[in-house]
């Protein structure tokens, strides 16, 4: 969600948060600020829009002195975007920006006010940090240890002290944030890309911990206020991975990178042509055990999870179900300890996800993570882990993180139908050597893209649009129309297409665009028969299905062919054109692909 930097050195604090909070602009956000320390005193600057009017800001003030500070890009959640609702916020000793949601906001700001603070904001944020002040002692580290006392809720918090200019404080429940170490000075922020410029040596705050970071070195904290000590990773992507590239977009980009991740998320758990999931722990002997599968996420992951769930039970005939992480941690779900919980996540910080991890555990269940990020909380708290290997993923929107999700769901799919016999190993050699073929098959769909992009001008101006398909593509069509909606803002949905004549059809009048997905061969005539009964209502009809496929000229107004490919692995192809189709739509309608409105990357809030 919100970003957060904060800089300590010798450079000019200013033009660091600055260059950092750009790394983090795919996060979402509708305002922006930073706070520096000018001799003794803190000065804020922050400004409603995008980081360059900030950025502006700054310019016509000149040049401020400062080599401490800390930044934010905010998502508004408590008060609507405003300058005065921007982070930081602040009182006449402190200042701070936060992620996060405090619960408990305004009992508090009840008991502030009759002790005779003020508010100008909407904010939970300017209650937490005049509350740091009530209790600010001269100690910074046992005030903020009272402070979040009396605090609920979730935050990860960057805070200046007055009477301390060279020196930053951090502090985590459920909103991740890293410290980067640099040489004679030091960084933090909520995400590792914001620091790849100056550092890769990073450690990662866990809950409830507290950092001291000033240029000389960073200290750490329990949360009990003693001393400890952290390990030091290093970032194994390069600057280059969070640029653009010569890519109008950073979509367009992760599009085309998704041959070269598929390859290394792929070939990495190989061997001797069977897949290795590379965790010694998950045995055959626990595989044998599960007696049923939940896979828990949200939004594109949980798409991906409903793939998943197809092949498992295909494959393996495990029961499987996938849950929406938000409902899953509160319908109480019926887990024992034979289950199986799959956590699927992108960044690992997902906070329903990460919740529903934890209540898996409770339950007794075992848990094993898909996850991109290394170390992200969601890495830790699993039993297993299965990382993704996409490297960064800059644009709001999913394309790269979902098709190695799929990736790494066929390989466990696999490894499980070994380990159960469910499936011969010849039968299961035979797809691995069809997944090998899955790079060089996506490299042909991108080699050429125009037909894509002329679908899209054909269709740039509609406000509705249906997707349809049964299976594995039904499974998929979700994931299409969840990519159109949340870059052109095009209203779109995806159904079952043995469901339109339950009452959706009604929906569709003459020049409904209907996107039909069909690659799956056994109900390959039933999707058609649905297809056509969008058309003889009016629908203009985009049709994907396999090279060789016959469609009669009545069904579809434009049929899309993809290479002739397994049919269990085809939404793995297929996604890339879906990715494109909406790519396009959302450029030809001038919107921001990458950083579309009210939407953020990672969900660190209910």
């Amino acid at each position: 969600m919100c970003g957060i930097v904060g800089y300590v050195g010798r450079r000019q604090a200013a033009e660091v948060l600055i260059d950092c909070l750009s790394k983090l602009e795919y996060r979402g956000y509708d305002s922006a600020g930073v706070a520096l320390v000018e001799e003794n005193n803190i000065k804020v600057v922050k400004a409603t829009g995008r980081l360059k009017v900030l950025e502006e800001k700054l310019k016509e003030m000149g040049p401020i002195a400062s080599c401490c500070g800390i930044g934010h890009t905010r998502w508004a959640t408590h008060g609507a975007p405003s300058d005065i609702n921007s982070h930081p916020h602040s009182s006449e000793r402190i200042s701070l920006v936060h992620n996060g949601i405090i619960e408990n906001y305004l009992s508090l700001k009840e008991f502030l006010i009759q002790n005779g603070y003020e508010f100008v904001s909407d904010t939970d944020t300017e209650v937490l940090v005049k509350l740091l002040d009530y209790y600010y002692n001269g100690d910074p580290l046992s005030s903020l240890l009272t402070t979040l006392s009396k605090v609920r809720g979730s935050y990860g918090l960057a805070i200046l002290f007055k009477d301390f200019p060279g020196r930053i404080y951090a502090v985590r429940k459920e909103s991740p944030l890293i410290v980067g170490y640099g040489k004679e000075e030091n960084f933090l922020a909520s995400d590792i890309p914001a620091l790849l410029k100056y550092t890769r040596e990073y450690s990662i705050l866990d809950e409830g911990e507290i950092a001291q970071i000033d240029e000389n070195g960073i200290s750490f904290f329990n949360e009990f206020g003693k001393p400890i000590e952290k390990e030091r990773l290093t970032a194994d992507w390069d600057v280059e991975a969070a640029e653009k590239g010569g890519y109008a977009h950073f979509m367009l980009k992760e599009i085309h990178e998704q041959p070269e991740a598929m390859s290394r998320t792929i070939n990495s758990r190989l061997e001797n042509g069977l897949p290795n999931l590379r965790i010694p722990e998950l045995t055959d002997e626990m595989l044998r055990g599960i007696e049923r599968i939940h896979i828990v996420a949200c939004g594109t992951a949980m798409h991906a999870g409903m793939v998943g769930k197809t092949a498992i039970e295909r494959l393996t005939r495990v029961p499987t179900e996938v849950d929406i992480a938000s409902e899953f941690r509160y319908r109480d779900p019926i887990v024992s300890e034979k289950d199986l919980v799959i956590i699927v996540s992108q960044s690992g910080e997902t906070l329903d996800t990460l919740a529903a991890l934890k209540l898996a555990k409770q339950k007794g269940a075992k848990t094993l993570a898909i996850v991109n990020v290394v170390g992200s909380s969601i890495a830790r708290a699993a039993d297993y882990v299965l990382y993704t290997y996409a490297g960064p993923e800059i644009a709001v929107a999913s394309t790269k993180a979902y098709s190695v999700q799929l990736a790494v769901l066929y390989l466990f799919t696999l490894r499980l139908a070994l380990a159960r016999g469910s499936l011969p190993e010849a039968e299961v050699r035979r797809y691995v050597k069809e997944l090998i073929r899955l790079p060089e098959l996506l490299e042909q769909l991108l080699a050429d893209t125009e037909r894509i992009k002329y679908l899209a001008s054909l269709f740039m101006n509609c406000e509705d649009l249906f997707y349809l398909g049964r299976g594995f593509d039904y499974a998929l069509s979700l994931e299409g129309s969840l990519k159109l909606k949340e870059i052109s803002y095009i209203h779109s949905e995806a159904y079952a297409a043995g469901e339109l004549k339950h009452g959706t059809i009604s929906l569709i009048v003459d020049g409904t665009p209907v996107v039909a997905l069909a690659t799956q061969d056994a109900i390959f005539e039933k999707t058609l028969s649905n297809v056509k009964e969008t058309k003889s209502r009016g629908a203009r009809v985009i049709l994907f299905c396999k090279e060789g496929t016959e469609v009669p000229a009545d069904v579809a107004d434009h049929v899309v062919k993809l290479p002739v490919y397994e049919e269990i692995f085809m939404p793995m192809l297929l996604v890339v054109p879906l990715q494109l189709f909406a790519y396009y739509m959302a450029v030809l309608r001038g919107c921001d692909v990458d950083k579309p409105r009210n939407l953020a990357k990672s969900v660190t809030v209910e």
